[in-house]
């Protein structure tokens, strides 16, 4: 199977959705966002030995791959338009692409997110995506807009997807942790926030302005640093109102806040919003089927700090996840 036949039997298909003009075919796609839209656009990469075990299921990795992607426009508030693959194999593994591709192209198809280009060659398994959507201009979920006094909000929970990677490289501890196929799920096939972001991007009474948001990929902390030093603030997470899941409660209170506060792969939705909008922000939730949790305040000092169930205060280090230290 050359090149060619392997992006005609796997990946071509008819251009789909009003937003696509000429798809998989040309040297390049031709998308159409709506009238008086901004593009928003994200490239993620997925590295074998990096990002996935080499024995990964291929359509659990064809989901997590894009999944990973529409995320980033989730916690933009965009609406998806479509996306290019750059795709390195060391072979051409029908079998294996076959499932890859079903992965892949079954939540493309969920979330009308059509494969309008891209390209293959042989090398190590390495992934790439590029994400195209559309926000409304000043509707953006950007990192800057938090203000002291905002509510800070997380949809789901946290910590599943550690406690899942830590099981599989047979760490002891986590071995301990109760058995819950649901780890390994949030681990492989992460739900992209898409309807809880846009519902926040439309939402009024901002009082102005659009929320702060981002998605978590590198741990809570370490990406409401990223928040936090964007905005010019601080923030106080409450640990009695994190959402801690079953297999998470068993563990060591350590290895416990590791996971819940710096573990990584949740792909949820960490927001704020002023207080007058949790109205609002309780209905968006339940109308987007995600649920939302108020974990915490922002503040005008600067840092980012644990608010113990019995009062006491603990700094925490604003850092996640990074390839290169």
């Amino acid at each position: 199977m050359g090149e060619f036949e392997l992006i005609r039997r796997h990946f071509q298909r008819a251009a789909g959705g009003p937003s696509v003009v000429l798809g998989i075919g040309d040297d390049c796609a031709l998308l159409q966002p709506s009238p008086g839209h901004q593009l928003a656009i994200s490239s993620d990469m997925l590295v074998e030995g990096r990002h996935f075990f080499p024995d990964v299921n291929p359509q659990a990795l064809g989901h997590k791959a894009l999944a990973v992607n529409l995320s980033d426009l989730a916690a933009m508030g965009a609406r998806p338009l479509g996306f290019t693959l750059a795709l390195a194999l060391p072979q051409a593994d029908d079998a294996w692409l076959r499932g890859f591709s079903d992965g892949l192209l079954a939540l493309a198809d969920a979330h009308a997110c059509p494969l309008v280009g891209g390209d293959t060659t042989r090398g190590p398994l390495n992934l790439c995506i590029t994400v195209f959507g559309e926000v409304l201009p000043g509707r953006a979920l950007r990192r800057d807009a938090a203000r002291p006094g905002d509510d800070l909000y997380l949809s789901g929970r946290t910590g599943e997807a550690r406690l899942a990677l830590e099981q599989q490289r047979g760490t002891p501890w986590a071995l301990t942790a109760m058995p819950d196929d649901g780890c390994r799920e949030r681990l492989e096939r992460p739900t992209p926030r898409l309807a809880l972001g846009r519902a926040l991007a439309g939402l009024d009474g901002w009082e102005g302005r659009a929320p702060a948001a981002i998605d978590l990929s590198d741990g809570l902390a370490g990406d409401l640093g990223h928040i936090l030093r964007a905005s010019g603030v601080g923030a106080e997470i409450r640990l009695a109102d994190l959402p801690v899941a079953p297999p998470l409660r068993g563990l060591p209170e350590a290895q416990r806040l590791e996971c819940l506060l710096h573990g990584g792969d949740d792909y949820e939705l960490l927001f704020t919003a002023p207080p007058s909008a949790r109205g609002a922000i309780a209905a968006a939730g339940t109308a987007s089927q995600a649920p939302v949790q108020r974990i915490g305040v922002i503040t005008p000092q600067t840092g980012l700090r644990l608010i113990r169930a019995n009062g006491e205060t603990e700094a925490l280090i604003a850092t996640g996840f990074d390839h290169f230290t």
